[in-house]
């Protein structure tokens, strides 16, 4: 926890996170995302409605067949918003999850795109979302494209991004480009432009709200028992209080 701050890095971006999930009825997330995770449950114990989909999760996936079934509720239109991130995102909202360096002679590989491209383009809003903020990870093109941010005219695209939500700050995705919405506390827009790799508008920028005593107390109450679950390391390190 940031000694200033009465909340943790994690606790704010999965807060921010949650209150973009207003207008979903069905919020999934994929393997190995401890963090949209914990703003899907939080967003769902306020508002006990919203459906959440864990894949990994034995109490919050009712799906029997892994990523098939996904992709299938997604392609017919029955999940509003997912979850993406990659080692790469650039000022197009393309992803990297492939590798970074020369194709041929990579730096470095991961583990790949599985359903990214498609799930980009199915699902009506994919909220991006990356812990560090540095030039190193927001670039001004991706090494790889995994799954592309904007498609051609021609493509029959419902869906793609609307948000990218980092360690520093929330960027709106619209028309092809990055607007930077707000920025965390603790933080300056000289902070977020020199930590930025890639381009982006900056109108009338706001401090991001921080999370309210009943969002902490949710958070570390009842959607921390239930991301422990599934993530029992993230729960234990990522929360305050």
């Amino acid at each position: 926890m940031n000694a200033a701050l009465p909340f943790t890095a994690a606790e704010l971006m999965a807060v921010t996170m949650a209150r973009l999930l207003g207008d979903s009825r069905h919020v999934a997330v994929g393997a190995l995302s401890p963090l949209p995770a914990t703003a899907a449950l939080l967003a769902r114990a306020l508002n006990p409605a919203l459906r959440v989909t864990i894949l990994g999760s034995r109490r919050h996936n009712v799906f029997t067949d892994g990523g098939r079934e996904l992709f299938d509720c997604a392609a017919q239109g029955r999940i509003d918003t997912f979850f993406l991130s990659g080692v790469q995102i650039d000022g197009q909202a393309n992803i990297n999850l492939v590798h970074t360096g020369d194709y041929a002679r990579p730096d470095k590989r991961f583990p790949g795109s599985f359903g990214s491209a498609y799930l980009y383009s199915l699902v009506r809003k994919v909220i991006l979302f990356k812990p560090e903020h540095t030039p190193r990870v927001l670039v001004p093109r991706v090494a790889f494209v995994s799954a592309a941010g904007v498609s051609p005219p021609h493509e029959y695209r419902p869906g793609g991004p609307r948000h990218l939500v980092t360690g520093l700050a929330l960027f709106d995705f619209a028309d092809g480009h990055f607007t930077l919405r707000s920025v965390h506390p603790g933080h300056t827009t000289d902070d977020v432009r020199r930590e930025t790799g890639f381009d982006y508008a900056a109108g009338v920028v706001n401090t991001t709200p921080a999370p309210s005593e009943v969002e902490l107390a949710t958070l570390r109450g009842e959607v921390r028992r239930e991301v422990a679950e599934t993530y029992p390391r993230f729960a234990a390190k990522s929360f305050g209080g």
